[in-house]
């Protein structure tokens, strides 16, 4: 059975739980700065962590939120953590108050996937902020 916890970005432990995941899921990006908005870690039955997701204001949009950053540990892929991430976050902008949550992919068709599972669908920006070839995703609350 896997949990899903918000956790206390602000304690350094956990910030640095959270920036170790982040090597380990993603580790050719940069890592996300994780001391701002709401952060959740994801642990198995025997308490081992084996995913996160993030959830920040948009800095564009006052009424959206943004899914900063998610990753699930290579041997947890594929049993659909991450669309239970996306949901936890998805009711968090709710209970915020938010109309909106957008989202971006690069190459990474799993998580394209799991977005529209959840509801989301492709948008393009007037103002694109991610490389070339990125996806964008939103989502009406």
């Amino acid at each position: 059975m896997l949990k899903i916890k918000l956790v206390n970005n602000h304690n350094l432990q956990v910030a640095d739980r959270l920036l170790s995941l982040q090597h380990e899921c993603l580790p050719y990006d940069k890592p996300y700065n994780t001391l701002s908005g709401y952060w959740w870690i994801a642990t198995t039955a025997d308490n081992v962590d084996c995913g996160f997701g993030g959830l920040v204001n948009s800095v564009r949009w006052s009424d959206c939120g943004y899914l900063c950053r998610a990753g699930v540990v290579p041997n947890s892929r594929g049993r659909g953590l991450q669309k239970k991430l996306i949901r936890v976050r998805v009711n968090k902008a709710k209970a915020l108050g938010w109309n909106w949550l957008v989202t971006d992919t690069h190459d990474n068709p799993a998580s394209a996937n799991s977005l529209i599972a959840c509801g989301f669908k492709m948008f393009e920006p007037s103002s694109p902020w991610g490389a070339r070839g990125t996806l964008y995703w939103r989502k009406k609350l």
